[in-house]
C-alpha cells in the first residue's frame, strides 16, 4: 500500500480514463497511474499521516493492486473526491457511456477487420461435403449468444437444428469451431444437454452427434469432454442440466475434466492477491502460492486441453467440448487446444483471430465476468476466466519460447485493456450485444492499436513451426507463477529494465543479421555464376529444335 500521498489538485488528476497520484513528500516525486476501468471498488478511509489524522482513499483494483492514499483537503471534501472518482470509474452505474465510445484515436489499420469468419473457415478448408457455413443465426434467433455465422453439419434441416438448440443450455447447440486439415477430426463446442432429473432424451440431439461422428471417416468414436467436476454435473441435473447418457449416444465416450467453477476461480485469485500485495512473506512464499491453488487450476486447464489436442492429433477423433453453458471453461479449453494444434494461432494476428472467434464471437460474458463500468463489485458473476486463459498461454510460451510470434508484453497489454474500457473489443457479453450497441462503428478495436506497433509485441526468437503440434507439460513442476504480471504492482519490487525492451533490441539485431546473410547469399550466387560463365566460355553450344 502506498501511504502518505497527497493530491496536488483533484480536478487535474482525473484526465479522461486515468487517475494520477503525485507525492509531494518524495524526491524524486512518486507518481502512480491508475486506469479508471481497472477500479473494482472505492473505500473512504481514515489514515494517519505525519502524526495527524487525515482523509484517505483506498482503491481496490481488478489488476491485483490496492493503493491507499492520504491527502489534504485543498478546497474539496472527501465526499466530493469520492463521488467524482466513482462517477468516472463506474459510468454505467451513473447512466454515463463507457469511455470507449468517447475515444477517437485513429490508427493506420482497422482492427475490426482482423477477423473475417468466412476467411478463417476457408483457411481451415471449409465448407466441405460434410460441413457448411450457415446464416441460419444471422438475426441471432436460433441462439442469441452465438455468432451470426455458424459451421454446421451439411445434412441437418433447420427444424432439427431448432430442436437440438432447444435441448441444449442457452440454446447453444453443437457447432464446429476447428477442423484438422488432414484427418477432418473436428473440435465442436456447445452447452450442456438439458436432461434434467428425469433423464430426458432428445432423439434429434442423438442423431445430430451421430452426424458429427460420421463426418470424420478416420474414427468410429466421438469423444465428449465435459469440463466440469462430475459431482457438479450430477448436481446440475436437478437444475434441468446434466450430461450425455453414453447408453443413448452410440459410439460416444464421455470424459469429465474435473475443473472447478467460476466461483472457485474467483476465490483463488483473491487469495493470490493477498499473497502478492502489499507485502510478500519471503519465508512462506511457496506454501502461500500453493495454498491459493491457482497453479493447480492452471494445470487442470492445460492438462484438459492436451487431452483434447491429443485425441484429435493422435487419435484422429472428433471431440465435443462443453461445460454448463459453454462460454467459460469451454472457451478456455477449445482455444488452448487450437493453440497446440494450429501454428497460425501462435502468430500475432492469428492469436487475435483466435480471441475474436473463440471468446468474443462465441459469447464469453466479458461484461459479466469483468464488470466494465459497473460499481457492483460483489456481483457473483465476476470471475477471472480470461486472465486464467492468458496465464495458460504464458505458461506455454515459457515451455516453447520460439513457437509464439508474440511476447510477454503483448499478453500483459491484452489483460490491461481487458479492464481499461479504452477499446471496444472486450465490451458486452455477445456479438449480438456489440452489434446492437454499434461497437464496431462507434469504438476503436484493441487490434488497431496493437497492429500499429507490432515491433513492440514481437518475439525475436520466433520460428514458424507450421506443422508442429505443441504438447506442454501439465505438471506443477513445470509451471510457475507469472511474477511479471501478478507481482508487478508490489511496492517493494525493484524497477527493472523491461524485458520487452531488450527483446526489441534483439529483434533489430536479428533483422540486421538476416539482411547480412541475404547479402552474402547474393554475393555467393553472383560469384558462382561468374565462375560458371568463365568455365563455359568458348565451348560450343547445342540447341535442340
Amino acid at each position: 500500500r502506498t501511504a502518505n500521498q497527497n493530491f496536488v489538485s483533484f480536478k487535474n488528476l482525473i484526465q479522461n480514463i486515468h487517475l494520477f497520484f503525485k507525492s509531494l513528500t518524495r524526491d524524486p516525486p512518486f507518481v502512480l497511474d491508475v486506469n479508471l476501468g481497472a477500479i473494482s471498488r472505492l473505500e473512504s478511509v481514515a489514515v494517519q499521516s505525519h502524526g495527524e489524522n487525515t482523509q484517505g482513499l483506498e482503491i481496490v483494483c481488478k489488476d491485483l493492486r490496492n493503493p491507499r492514499f492520504a491527502y489534504k483537503k485543498e478546497g474539496q471534501s472527501n465526499l466530493e473526491v469520492f463521488e467524482t472518482l466513482s462517477k468516472y470509474a463506474f459510468p454505467l452505474s451513473h447512466n454515463l457511456p463507457l469511455f470507449a465510445f468517447k475515444y477517437r484515436e485513429t490508427f493506420p489499420e482497422d482492427g475490426w477487420k482482423i477477423y473475417d469468419p468466412v476467411a478463417e473457415y476457408k483457411r481451415q478448408g471449409l465448407p466441405n461435403e460434410s460441413w457448411i457455413i450457415s446464416k441460419v443465426n444471422s438475426s441471432y434467433e436460433l441462439c442469441e449468444t452465438y455468432p451470426a455465422l455458424l459451421v454446421l453439419p451439411s445434412n441437418v434441416t433447420e427444424d432439427e437444428l431448432k430442436r437440438v438448440a432447444a435441448f441444449r443450455a442457452k440454446r447453444r447447440l453443437p457447432v464446429l469451431s476447428w477442423i484438422h486439415p488432414e484427418s477432418q477430426a473436428a473440435i465442436v463446442r456447445c452447452g450442456q444437454p438439458q436432461v434434467g432429473p428425469s433423464d430426458r432424451r432428445c432423439r434429434e440431439d442423438e442423431r445430430y452427434l451421430q452426424t458429427i461422428l460420421d463426418a470424420n471417416a478416420q474414427s468410429h468414436k466421438l469423444c465428449i469432454f465435459d469440463a466440469r467436476q462430475s459431482t457438479v454435473a450430477d448436481t446440475n441435473k436437478a437444475k434441468d442440466g446434466g450430461y450425455e447418457n453414453e447408453s443413448l449416444y452410440i459410439n460416444v465416450e464421455l470424459n469429465f475434466l474435473e475443473i472447478p467453477n467460476i466461483h472457485v476461480m474467483r476465490e483463488s485469485l483473491r487469495k493470490l492477491k493477498e499473497v502478492v500485495y502489499p507485502a510478500i512473506d519471503q519465508q512462506r512464499w511457496f506454501s502461500s502460492v500453493d495454498s491459493t491453488h491457482w497453479l493447480e487450476y492452471i494445470r487442470l486447464l492445460l492438462a484438459g486441453a492436451v487431452r483434447i489436442a491429443d485425441r484429435l492429433e493422435s487419435g484422429k477423433t472428433s471431440v465435443v467440448v462443453h461445460c454448463s453453458d459453454g462460454w467459460d471453461r469451454t472457451a478456455q479449453l477449445t482455444s488452448l487446444a487450437m493453440l497446440m494444434l494450429d501454428a497460425h494461432y501462435r502468430s500475432l494476428r492469428g492469436f487475435q483471430v483466435l480471441l475474436e472467434k473463440e471468446w468474443l464471437s462465441f459469447g464469453h460474458r466479458f461484461a459479466s465476468r469483468v464488470g466494465h463500468g459497473d460499481g457492483n463489485h460483489a456481483n457473483s458473476e465476476r470471475s477471472p476466466l480470461f486472465v486464467q486463459f492468458i496465464d495458460c498461454v504464458w505458461q506455454m510460451t515459457r515451455q516453447f519460447p520460439s513457437a509464439f510470434e508474440f511476447n510477454e508484453l503483448f499478453l500483459i497489454t491484452v489483460l490491461d485493456h481487458l479492464y481499461s474500457c479504452l477499446f471496444g473489443t472486450f465490451l458486452y457479453n455477445s456479438e449480438q450485444e456489440r452489434v446492437s450497441k454499434e461497437v464496431y462503428s462507434k469504438t476503436v478495436s484493441l487490434w488497431s492499436y496493437v497492429n500499429s506497433q507490432l515491433e513492440e509485441f514481437t518475439n525475436p526468437l520466433y520460428v514458424n513451426y507450421e506443422h508442429h503440434v505443441l504438447y506442454p507439460v501439465a505438471s506443477l513442476r513445470h509451471l510457475e507463477l507469472w511474477v511479471s504480471y501478478y507481482v508487478r504492482w508490489n511496492p517493494r519490487m525493484r524497477p527493472q529494465v523491461p524485458v520487452h525492451q531488450s527483446l526489441k533490441e534483439l529483434l533489430v539485431l536479428k533483422s540486421e543479421l538476416q539482411k547480412r546473410v541475404d547479402e552474402l547469399k547474393r554475393d555467393a550466387a553472383s560469384s558462382h555464376s561468374l565462375s560458371s560463365s568463365s568455365e563455359h566460355e568458348g565451348m560450343p553450344m547445342q540447341t535442340t529444335v
